[in-house]
């Protein structure tokens, strides 16, 4: 059954290569406001290093496709890990000189660096036939479970490792994390269709996000990116800070919900062909929805707990089918610009709720910042039942 999957090597190094890269980021999350309290101008500044990264990722979404377009993917994907390299020597140097300006550039470096990454998985889906694209998809996302906890893990290991600064340690063992990806990458397979002549009129990109399954895709991947980042961001202040829980519940909190994003990408994959995009779609619907209907009815502990779970279960289904939905949208020649459309929108909105999530909170509460992502729910169910003719079945591997 894997056989033909895996006649392409991409699939493993994309993978490994998204457990690996997706440190940068997690490591950010983790220490950017600790350092930040301690070396920025004013502590109102402290949780900016972490704003950024999300900033880079939003601004080189589109820069990002079209690097790969004139380089291939290959090149583009290590080229971005060598940056990214550079970017956590860049944050190593600005602690041991307590630089804030400087620390939070290579913040934002780290960030663009993750708009490579979210494309792996376009770069998956090309490098397999059309019937495995929806496992190459998962398969490589799956890398994300182990950044989320390997991540964190090497920060707290490497904190104290080099006299030059508590945490200087932490970003040179990135930096060497980073330079392992470009390693391993130099090992994946040109892309059948960067190397081949491609026959066929090329669309405008107004005549390709016109068409209902493209706008459909879209917009699930800015629902399930955006609910879920928007809820996940207010999480931890609304545990620890409003509810009183330990560092260590929240911790667990976070932690299963991570776990929960990405551990079905397992069987997404084959669900997915079981069952139909259709269904999977909305399924990843109901499941965040499932999460804010628990966020708002059930009290206590593992009130917070079962949302976070579903919210990344909910998550996993709409995204991996919106990218899928989105594949089936362009053609070939059209995909760079397609995909920058599509992650710039996604991450813009990324970038937003982020920023505004502590501050809903803050005004209003936790029901409130739960009530507001409902519309977006119904909208999007019922913009993906309005196009359940065009989603069609794709052959049942064997």
């Amino acid at each position: 059954m894997f056989k033909n999957f895996f006649q392409s090597k991409n699939i493993p190094i994309l993978s490994a290569s998204q457990a690996l890269a997706g440190a940068g980021p997690a490591m950010v999350v983790l220490l950017g406001g600790i350092i930040g309290s301690s070396i920025a101008p004013n502590p109102s500044f402290a949780t900016l290093p972490m704003s950024l990264t999300v900033v880079g990722l939003a601004l080189f979404s589109i820069p990002a496709s079209m690097i790969m377009r004139r380089v291939g993917r290959k090149r583009g994907f290590m080229g971005a890990s060598l940056v990214a390299c550079l970017a956590a020597l860049l944050a190593a140097y600005a602690i041991s000189i307590s630089d804030f300006f400087l620390f939070c550039l290579a913040a934002f470096f780290i960030g663009s660096n993750s708009a490579f990454v979210q494309q792996y998985r376009f770069a998956a889906s090309e490098s397999v036939t059309s019937i495995y694209s929806a496992r190459a998809v998962s398969i490589v996302l799956f890398g994300g479970i182990l950044a989320g906890f390997f991540g964190p893990e090497v920060a707290k290991r490497t904190q104290d490792m080099l006299p030059t600064g508590l945490y200087t340690g932490s970003f040179v063992a990135l930096a060497a994390i980073y330079l392992l990806v470009i390693i391993i990458l130099g090992f994946m397979n040109r892309i059948v269709p960067e190397e081949a002549e491609i026959i066929g009129k090329e669309r405008p990109l107004k005549e390709i996000v016109i068409q209902p399954a493209f706008m459909v895709a879209v917009l699930a991947g800015m629902v399930s990116y955006g609910v879920m980042i928007f809820i996940m961001t207010a999480t931890p202040i609304q545990l620890h800070q409003v509810e009183g829980f330990s560092i260590d519940a929240t911790a667990f909190v976070i932690q299963s919900h991570i776990l929960a994003m990405y551990l079905p990408s397992l069987f997404t994959g084959f669900l997915l062909e079981k069952v139909g995009l259709l269904r999977v779609l909305l399924l990843g619907v109901l499941g965040l929805l499932a999460s804010v209907l628990i966020s708002l009815t059930v009290h206590g502990y593992i009130g917070y707990w079962a949302a976070l779970v579903m919210l990344g279960v909910g998550w996993n289904f709409l995204f991996v089918g919106g990218t899928v939905l989105l594949t089936r949208s362009y053609h070939p020649p059209e995909r760079f610009k397609a995909q920058a459309t599509n992650d710039f929108t996604v991450f813009g909105t990324q970038a937003f709720v982020s920023l505004s999530a502590g501050t809903v909170l803050y005004v209003a509460n936790w029901y409130v910042l739960n009530l507001i992502v409902l519309p977006l729910l119904f909208v999007t169910f019922i913009a993906i039942l309005l196009i359940r003719r065009q989603i069609t079945p794709v052959p049942t591997p064997v």
